[in-house]
């Protein structure tokens, strides 16, 4: 039941307005019936769900809510939405990481298990199979069956050991994967093929093998000067004599031979004033990976200029040796003025000589040459002198001397390629002369010089042993009679024998 309200008496106006003063309430009237009325508190619940809820009806009737649809009201519906704002990040995210990773390789991943997918937002559909987002890849074999370590399995006649053949098989085909990648093991993995222990062992064996022969060939090839004789160290050489400006530019290859090979190669400025350098240059660079040196070693661990240093260095030391000793020979024959190239500089294994030629066209072989009568007697002679002046002045044998090592240049022969010359008193001193004199021979006998000695008597004439045998057989027996001698008198005197005994000076031949 309302209270009347006191009836406005007359007063000033600001004693009505006083916000001290007891509010003017108006009270709804309603029956008790309807107060306890179970209606009524039904709807009333029910609005204050619809109120609080409103995303349930949204979700069943439409589409994804939004901010203009709801009330925003509720701090529950705020961290709903932002979770699935946030998933929906996540999962774009995923998306973008799949295809930079995937790329178009056939192979790909999938983060299919870590998206935070739900019912509403799935944009795949349940019926699409993807094998590279399953987990099981149903082309790779299945693993072998392990035996425990007990070594069987089963029971009784079922009883299986770990020498069974086809558990074994299967082991050895699986095994397989564990080869070399450059291995190829075919398709056979993916099969059920059983290998016996036997061809397992022999693939192994073979793949280990193939392994370490490509290693060896991958480190001979960087390492060597197997391929044109320029391996990195060579170049870096070369790229210091061009920097230093001792050579102003390499042209290329002129030569190849199996020991070495020649590039040509234009002059520059020495660093002192003494040192001339020629307008041609010729580069030798020896192969340190020589294959044919076991054979050609007698040339220099026999020659006492360096037998004390032969046994105590590796094979390419040995070749910087062998440069070294083909300078010292050159500047020997230079002195006594044979006509050889002239030596620049020697760097380890590469050695700068003048070039015999012009233009950077080499001067042909005597083997190449055409020559007239006139012309072929006076390369015999020029020839046969150049052999005793080695001989007797330069105290060398060139024990490879043949039309292949002498040049025709300016109307003259050129000695060349005098590495493995040796001294006489050299164990085969003798031996490597009575060839290069039957080597000189032939060439001239068959080039129509009727002059030309034999090689018996053109040993005689340059070596003034005067070996009287009547046949080659006794003749070559003396021969080793005399360096036997000498070889024994090294022994007993740990020193060489001047010269061999002879009954007096051979005088020189001349045109």
């Amino acid at each position: 039941v309302a209270a009347a309200a006191p009836e406005a008496g007359p007063g000033p106006a600001w004693q009505s307005k006083c916000p001290w003063g007891a509010p003017n309430t108006t009270s709804i009237s309603c029956s008790l019936a309807d107060v306890m009325s179970e209606q009524l508190a039904k709807e009333l619940q029910l609005e204050e769900e619809n109120a609080a809820f409103p995303e349930v009806v949204a979700v069943a009737e439409g589409p994804f809510i939004t901010g203009e649809n709801i009330d925003t009201s509720s701090d529950l519906m705020l961290a709903q939405m932002l979770q699935m704002e946030f998933d929906r990040e996540y999962d774009a995210q995923l998306r973008r990481e799949e295809k930079k990773i995937n790329g178009d390789s056939k192979v790909s991943i999938s983060f299919e298990n870590y998206r935070k997918v739900h019912p509403y937002d799935s944009d795949s559909s349940e019926d699409e199979v993807d094998w590279q987002d399953t987990r099981h890849d149903p082309y790779r074999a299945d693993k072998p069956t392990t035996t425990p370590r007990r070594g069987f399995i089963g029971k009784g006649k079922d009883i299986t050991t770990k020498h069974d053949e086809v558990v074994c098989g299967r082991k050895n085909t699986a095994r397989m994967e564990n080869f070399a990648p450059e291995f190829q093991v075919g398709d056979g993995i993916g099969m059920d093929l059983k290998l016996s222990n036997q061809v397992f062992n022999a693939l192994k064996q073979h793949a280990y093998s193939e392994e370490r022969r490509s290693a060896r060939l991958h480190e001979k090839k960087e390492h060597s000067t197997a391929e044109k004789a320029v391996d990195p160290k060579t170049r870096l050489l070369l790229y210091k004599m061009v920097n230093s400006g001792m050579l102003e530019t390499i042209t290329g290859c002129i030569s190849t031979g199996k020991e070495s090979v020649v590039f040509h190669a234009y002059g520059g400025k020495s660093a002192t004033e003494d040192k001339v350098i020629p307008p041609e240059c010729a580069i030798k660079v020896f192969k340190t990976t020589l294959n044919e040196f076991k054979n050609r070693d007698k040339y220099i661990k026999d020659d006492y200029r360096f037998k004390d240093r032969f046994s105590k260095l590796n094979p390419r030391k040995i070749i910087r040796m062998w440069a070294e000793k083909e300078m010292h020979n050159l500047t020997r024959m230079q002195n006594a003025g044979i006509p050889c190239p002239q030596v620049v500089i020697l760097k380890k294994h590469v050695l700068v000589m003048s070039f015999i030629g012009k233009d950077q066209i080499p001067a042909p072989k005597l083997k190449d040459v055409t020559l007239s009568s006139e012309d072929m007697k006076k390369a015999y002679y020029q020839t046969l002198n150049m052999m005793q002046q080695l001989y007797k002045e330069c105290n060398l044998v060139h024990a490879d001397l043949s039309e292949y090592n002498m040049l025709w240049h300016d109307g003259k022969v050129w000695l060349i390629d005098v590495s493995q010359s040796v001294e006489p008193t050299h164990p085969h001193g003798l031996e490597f002369l009575f060839r290069d004199c039957r080597n000189v021979a032939q060439f001239f006998q068959k080039g129509g010089v009727a002059e030309a000695l034999n090689e018996r008597e053109l040993f005689n004439a340059v070596s003034g042993l005067n070996i009287t045998a009547d046949n080659e057989v006794d003749f070559q027996a003396e021969i080793e009679a005399l360096e036997k001698m000498n070889e024994d008198h090294v022994q007993n005197h740990g020193k060489k024998l001047a010269t061999f005994s002879s009954d007096g000076d051979t005088p020189i031949y001349d045109e």
